[in-house]
């Protein structure tokens, strides 16, 4: 069965994405760092617009806003992307993705605290702040 493409260019969303069999890919430094890198090449050029996002062992947390893409463009450069980069022998995703389209300022407001509280809520870190891998975590001067 094919999985239905999202078509939607206007809006906000709130997306989650899981690594393949839940494997704690971003457990290791350096591939949660290739995956910031990789949202950071594409927000740069400009494909939207990052709000907030987080990191996590298995999987990965992102509001943003697709510029000149449908969402499922905007996925498949990321995950796509970072699979190329990581050059890695076999399934990295999980196949899809979930996804909200954001209703309001206060949906906003609770999913962008969602995915700041998601490691404290894991036990992952005290502080949103603290956590490396996330939109809330200063960054260094």
């Amino acid at each position: 069965m094919a999985i239905p493409q999202r078509t939607a260019t206007t809006g906000t969303f709130f997306v989650t994405t899981i690594t393949a069999n839940r494997r704690r890919l971003f457990q290791v430094t350096r591939n949660a760092e290739l995956l910031l890198e990789t949202l950071q090449h594409y927000r740069s050029e400009g494909h939207y617009k990052l709000h907030a996002f987080v990191v996590m062992p298995d999987h990965v947390h992102l509001l943003l806003t697709p510029n000149d893409k449908t969402i499922s463009a905007v996925m498949n450069l990321i995950k796509g992307g970072f699979s190329h980069r990581l050059n890695f022998k076999g399934p990295v995703w999980q196949r899809g993705f979930a996804d909200h389209l954001v209703g309001d300022a206060e949906d906003f407001k609770t999913r962008r605290t969602y995915i700041h509280q998601n490691p404290v809520a894991a036990h992952l870190s005290e502080t949103a702040e603290l956590y490396p891998y996330s939109s809330a975590h200063p960054p260094s001067p």
